[in-house]
């Protein structure tokens, strides 16, 4: 298991789950991203995408206040100014 302190995706990691959660309005984007996180292993990673904006910046930063390590990758084929991916690794 890789170390909690690695940078998400490093090293091409591939993610142990991943959620499409374009769509889903604040605060059940962040509770559901929760659920996802619990159900993986602690340093494992969790794909998330989600609209950019406040679901974008919400999303992070609570998890990143949970101590998880959050990084923001392109979302392959989507316009850029609709979606983000997050990449988590479970602290």
């Amino acid at each position: 298991m890789p170390p909690s302190s690695a940078a998400p995706g490093a090293a091409g990691e591939a993610p142990q789950a991943c959620l499409d959660l374009r769509g889903t309005p604040c605060p059940l984007n962040f509770i559901r991203t929760r659920l996802a996180l619990e159900k993986i292993s602690r340093g494992s990673l969790l794909q998330v995408d989600l609209d950019r904006g406040d679901p974008e910046h919400m999303v992070a930063e609570g998890l990143r206040g949970e101590g998880h390590a959050v990084a923001l990758v392109p979302l392959p084929g989507a316009d850029p100014e609709g979606a983000v991916r997050l990449l988590v690794r479970r602290g």
